[in-house]
């Protein structure tokens, strides 16, 4: 029998999942601009640095790019060679297979290539997890790692859940295995993003890394809250607003401020154009055709009414919608 994570989907997550596709194509609708190679590096730096210093790293986005661009900076050796990994492990994001363990393997070995002599290997030992209080999860033992990372790699095969949340239960599933002596936060925050860059390719550009940094303890506290109710939605429901949150900053910091906010005029078009074909369409309707909530269609439909293209004729009961030339 196949292995499938435990996890429950609540109505926060199908919020949150919600809203991050309404957010998503307001983002795709402007993409040009916020995703220039400027804006791209400024992020990426943003990833790295916020993977790494919530692993103790203190170099900040200043000195990480300077390393990137190849200038001396003052740390300590470990932490430069953490940086030159993880700028490796980021660099090829967008050219590896997220079903392919071999790509995770890959992936380990550019991070930790100078800081592990098993580098891209499992681990041959037994770890233990500390927090505050001391071990607060004695991982798998080693001769289990094959078997484990091979179900949850045939799960990432088989699923057909949406990959908003196959990242989060996949980030929670690869801490619990904890299959390597180092780098496993690293790894899983990294492999999250190349799941979500699959889903849509702006992720590449969006330092969810840096808003996990941001709120580490609350990030811990829900890898530590699924461990105790054993499955994974209590960290599913943080991620998707770790999500959410990043989205918001990104077309908040990053689309230059002579670009439009407003509804992206091409839904407002469809509208348009799906009431031109029936009349009678729903409010329910018209959001399922566009993949936006029934309150984006509420706001859209008033600022179509606001600017005169479409009318109600009716009750709202028994009337229709006219489209106005």
């Amino acid at each position: 029998m196949s292995y499938t994570p435990p996890y429950t989907i609540t109505s926060k997550i199908l919020t949150n999942v919600s809203d991050i596709v309404e957010l998503i194509s307001e983002l795709n609708h402007i993409k040009k601009e916020f995703n220039t190679p400027k804006l791209r590096k400024k992020n990426r730096v943003k990833s790295i640095t916020g993977t790494l210093q919530i692993e103790g790293n203190t170099l900040d986005e200043g000195e990480i790019t300077k390393v990137i661009n190849g200038q001396i900076v003052l740390g300590t050796m470990r932490e430069i060679e953490e940086v030159k990994g993880a700028i490796k492990a980021y660099d090829y994001l967008e050219n590896y297979n997220y079903k392919s363990e071999n790509d995770l393997l890959k992936s380990h070995k550019f991070l930790m290539d100078n800081l592990l002599n098993n580098a891209g290997r499992y681990r041959q030992s037994n770890v233990g997890v500390g927090g505050a209080d001391g071990v607060i999860h004695v991982a798998p033992p080693p001769d289990m790692l094959p078997q484990l990372m091979g179900e949850l790699f045939s799960w990432l095969e088989e699923t057909d859940l949406h990959l908003l949340i196959v990242s989060c239960i996949f980030h929670y599933e690869f801490e619990f295995i904890h299959p390597f002596n180092d780098g496993n936060g690293r790894v899983g925050r990294l492999w999250q993003s190349v799941i979500l860059n699959k889903y849509k390719s702006l992720f590449a550009a969006i330092p969810i890394e840096s808003v996990v940094r941001d709120n580490q303890e609350a990030y811990y506290q829900a890898l530590e809250d699924s461990g105790s109710v054993g499955e994974s939605t209590p960290f599913i429901e943080f991620m998707l607003d770790i999500i959410l949150k990043t989205l918001e900053n990104t077309k908040k910091e990053n689309v230059p401020k002579n670009v439009p906010k407003s509804v992206p005029l091409k839904r407002l078009d469809k509208i348009l154009s799906l009431i031109g074909k029936n009349k009678d369409i729903t409010i329910i309707e018209l959001a399922n055709n566009l993949n936006v909530t029934d309150k984006t269609i509420k706001r859209d439909i008033k600022k179509l009414k606001d600017t005169d293209k479409l009318i109600r004729v009716g009750s709202l009961k028994s009337g229709h919608w006219e489209v106005k030339e």
